[in-house]
């Protein structure tokens, strides 16, 4: 009997706990993914349109992969600014002060290779859903998405290394 009041208990406090810290607000985060799905959907664009694009000036090539995956290898031109680095502060300073600028994502998902430094990640964790909208989040409107499934080896991409 004591055992289970526990764990009445415990069950009764753990949504009292997920909105304790005001530094977290999950609703808002749902509320922005739904917002941000319907943009996402027409943000698309296949990988000649997505290079001629990136050949623009003016516009961003961002790849917010960890460092030492970026270090590894990554698209020419692409600038590095982690995921996990993402503050209104870095955002800032990478992307520059007009926050419409053209800014193009691409993660491990939109390669074909699956093997270091682009290993495939589950479809629905992949990385350019959240970098999409965490950049929409942080008003940066101008995001377009790499939509097709490449071939770092293809010369067309352009991969480097170091």
């Amino acid at each position: 009997m004591r055992t289970l009041l526990l764990a009445l208990a415990l069950t009764a406090a753990t949504p009292a706990l997920a909105q304790a810290n005001p530094q977290i607000d999950y609703p808002a985060f749902q509320t922005l993914t739904a917002s941000v799905a319907p943009a996402r959907a027409t943000r698309l664009i296949a990988f000649d349109a997505f290079k001629a694009e990136a050949a623009k000036p003016g516009t961003l090539l961002l790849d917010a992969r960890s460092k030492d995956a970026f270090a590894r290898g990554h698209i020419k031109g692409a600038v590095n600014l982690p995921l996990t680095d993402f503050t209104a502060e870095s955002l800032a300073a990478v992307v520059g002060a007009n926050a419409d600028r053209p800014i193009l994502i691409y993660c491990n998902n939109n390669f074909s290779n699956h093997r270091s430094p682009v290993p495939l990640k589950s479809a629905a964790l992949a990385l350019n859903i959240q970098t999409f909208i965490n950049l929409v989040g942080y008003g940066y409107p101008n995001v377009r998405e790499l939509a097709d499934v490449v071939d770092f080896n293809d010369p067309k991409v352009e991969w480097v290394t170091g």
